[in-house]
Formats: C-alpha cells, structure tokens, sequence
C-alpha cells in the first residue's frame, strides 16, 4: 500500500503510458488479435517488444523525476474476450498472473523501481466503442472474477478498469474488487459529445456508481477520447474524485476510430498544450497519460507543457 499511498497523497501526478495497443500495431507492425497485447507474453520477441516499450518510459519517469504507474497488459484478459482468443477460466488466471510476473520484474530490475506502482489494467467485457450489451452488475462482477481474484492474490497496487461504457459493469467490477479487497479505479469513456456510449451523461454515471459502491473507487478517470470531446463538459461536482485522465491523440469520433486503417496520432505539441490546460481544472488529477494514437512524444510534450 505504500505505493499507492504516495500516489494519492502526491501533489504532482504520477505519468503512465499512451496507446500501448496503436502503438505497436502502427509503430511495431505487432499482431494483437482482438488488439489483445498480452498474447505477447508467449514469444520471446513478444515479450522483448513490451519490455522495450515499457522501458523507455521508465526511462522518461526517471529523467523527469516523476513516480510512474506501470500497467499490465492486459486490458483484454477478462470473461469477455478470454473465450474469444481461445482461454478457459484457468487461462485467463494463468495470463494475467504472467503479466504481472511481467511488470513486476521490470520494476524490481529498474534503477527507478522505489518509484513506480504496479496497476492490474481491466477492460470491458465487451466492445469499449459500441456496447452490444449493456451488463448487469452481477454479471459483470462474473466475467471479471477471475481477473480479479488473480490481480488481488498476486499483489498489484491498484487495479483500474479502463474505458467503461456503462455503470452496470462499473459497479459490478467496483463491487467485486471491493469483496477481495483490492484497491480500485474506475475510467469511463466518453463520445464526442462527452457523453457516455449509452447516451448517459458522466455526472450521472458517477454517481450512480459511486452510490452504488459506497464510494469505494480511489479516483475516477477518462480514457479513449481527445481532450476537446469532454474538457469542457467535465462534471462540476465531480473534479475533486476525478484523478487520470488518459486521452486519445485523434480527434475522431469511436466509430472513425474503428474503421480506420492508418494511425491518426494528431499533434503531441497541442496535445500536450490541451492536456496541461485541462489539468488546471482537476485539483485532485493523481495520473497523467495517453489513449489511443499516443505515444512518448505526446506524453513528453504533457511533462514540458507543465502539467
């Protein structure tokens, strides 16, 4: 619990990284089916792949003397897509127990190892762009379990749930990390119009979630949209537990996004300029990164813009 201590109680945000999926696609020419990046956890040049990624922004934490939130590879590893890419319950145990293997080693062998914090990353069960259907707590909190239980019995400092569409699957991953006791946060995704997939405004589907868990969420973040899509539709009465915010470098809608089949990673300049502007309005914002189309220029062009 240290870590996650000293990324609370920090006056200045702690980095993470971009797009690790576009980036290794686009950048790496890597095969991520189902843009599943833990399948390179198999090979050894797979693993080599992340391993340099990853590094360089340990690298980049190092040099700007920034704590760094080191993710697992993850975001596709649940109940929902497991089945899809050929894993059995025992499967999606035994990856997300590799992949935190993983990250583990990376940052005990790193010379700025006191720094960084190991975050289980968690993505929907379904379809982050366009849910097909809309989860029910309980059935959430099912096709989450064995991440879960596997992210809690190997020791992360945090797991967060990135680019949810819906408060029924919020609450039930909240609720079940909360039965194992695991430290938790919580990211939305939002439209171009700041909005939700569903059409729910975020105000709303904070509360609701909130309410739901007794506020068990250590903070709440954006992810997988540009900055212009919600910086000016943040919730007011929410700045204060809002703590990541992780935007994707295009300005393209979702459905855009999903068609596309060149890399569209905008501008990191202006990204970075957008980025400290927003952060000015988020008292509370503990983590600072990227989404879709980022890389380590966007998030270097964050550190220099000064936020």
């Amino acid at each position: 619990m240290e870590m996650l201590d000293r990324l609370l109680s920090s006056s200045v945000p702690f980095l993470s990284d971009g797009g690790l999926e576009t980036d290794l696609i686009f950048h790496e020419r890597a095969d991520l089916p189902q843009f599943a990046s833990f399948v390179l956890l198999d090979t050894s040049e797979g693993r080599e792949m992340l391993r340099r990624y990853l590094v360089s922004y340990l690298d980049m934490a190092e040099a700007a003397g920034r704590g760094f939130v080191l993710g697992t590879p993850t975001w596709r590893a649940n109940g929902g897509w497991g089945p899809k890419l050929g894993l059995d319950d025992a499967g999606i145990r035994d990856v997300n127990r590799r992949a935190v293997a993983f990250i583990r080693d990376l940052r005990d062998t790193h010379p700025w190892r006191k720094n960084i914090l190991l975050e289980g990353a968690v993505g929907p069960a379904g379809d982050g762009y366009a849910p097909a259907q809309l989860l029910a707590p309980a059935e959430a909190a099912r096709l989450h379990n064995a991440q879960l239980e596997t992210f809690a019995e190997d020791g992360v400092d945090i797991a967060t749930a990135f680019t949810i569409t819906h408060p029924g699957e919020a609450i039930g991953i909240a609720t079940r990390a909360r039965e194992l006791d695991l430290p938790f946060a919580l990211s939305f995704t939002v439209e171009t119009d700041g909005r939700l997939p569903t059409g729910q405004d975020l105000y709303s589907a904070l509360d609701e979630v909130e309410t739901a868990t007794d506020g068990y969420c250590r903070y709440y973040g954006i992810n997988c949209a540009h900055p212009e899509h919600f910086v000016d539709r943040l919730p007011s009465g929410w700045l204060n537990r809002i703590g990541m915010v992780r935007p994707n470098a295009s300005r393209r809608s979702h459905a855009e996004l999903d068609e596309a089949t060149e890399l569209d990673d905008g501008d990191p300049h202006e990204f970075g300029a957008l980025y400290a502007e927003m952060a000015q309005r988020l008292p509370a914002l503990r983590v600072i990164g990227g989404c879709c189309g980022s890389d380590i220029r966007h998030i270097k062009a964050v550190i220099a813009a000064g936020a």
